[in-house]
C-alpha cells in the first residue's frame, strides 16, 4: 500500500525511532512492502520508516536507473534494520540532497565520504558493508531520519539551499531520498 510521506514540520519526523525487536513478523513484512511500494511510487532512492509515521529503526534504499538520479552509481536494494554507521576516516564530501519529506527543495550537505554500515535484514540476519560516494551518502541520509534529523539541519551554507526549479532550471537536480 502506498503510504503518505510525512513532511518537514510534522513533529514525528523529529523523534528518535525505536529498535526493531521482532524479526520475520507479518507486521514487519507488511511495513517493508508498504515502504517499497511508497518509495517506488515516488521514484525515491530510499525511505525510512519514520517518514511514513512508523517510529522504528528501519530504512530501505536502492538505486538502479532512476530518472531522479541520472548520474548516480547503482546502489543495491537494501533493507537495513537497527543500523550502525562507522565512518572510515575523516574525509567529508559536499553533495546535493533532496528528500521526500522536504519536497521541491535541494541543499548541499556534507557527509562522510566512506563508511561501514551494519545492521540486520528483515529476518534478523546481521550484515555489514563498506561503501563510499553516493551509496554512503544515501545510507547516511536515510539513517539520519531514525534520529530525527532532516537534511536541512546539516546544511552549512544556506546560499546552496532552495527550490529545485530555481536552482536547476534545466531539471538537472538529483536527490538522495
Amino acid at each position: 500500500m502506498i503510504r503518505e510521506v510525512l513532511r518537514m514540520g510534522d513533529p514525528r519526523l523529529l523523534q528518535r525511532a525505536e529498535p526493531v525487536q521482532a524479526f520475520g513478523s507479518a507486521s514487519l513484512a507488511a511495513l517493508l512492502a508498504d515502504m517499497r511500494e511508497t518509495m517506488a511510487h515516488l521514484n525515491g532512492a530510499g525511505l525510512a520508516a519514520p517518514q511514513i509515521g512508523v517510529g522504528l529503526r528501519v530504512v530501505i534504499f536502492g538505486v538502479h536507473s532512476n530518472p531522479r538520479y541520472p548520474d548516480a552509481e547503482p546502489v543495491p536494494d537494501t533493507v537495513l534494520i537497527n543500523p550502525l554507521l562507522e565512518p572510515l576516516g575523516d574525509e567529508m564530501e559536499d553533495g546535493w540532497e533532496g528528500c521526500l519529506s522536504v519536497p521541491g527543495l535541494r541543499g548541499v550537505v556534507p557527509r562522510f565520504k566512506r563508511l561501514r554500515y551494519s545492521g540486520c535484514d528483515d529476518q534478523g540476519r546481521h550484515f555489514s558493508r563498506e561503501v563510499s560516494g553516493f551509496h554512503a551518502r544515501v545510507v547516511q541520509h536515510e539513517c539520519d531520519h531514525l534520529d530525527g534529523i532532516l537534511y536541512p539541519m546539516r546544511i552549512r551554507d544556506f546560499s546552496r539551499f532552495g527550490y529545485s526549479e530555481v536552482l536547476f532550471p534545466d531539471g538537472s537536480a538529483t536527490a538522495d531520498d
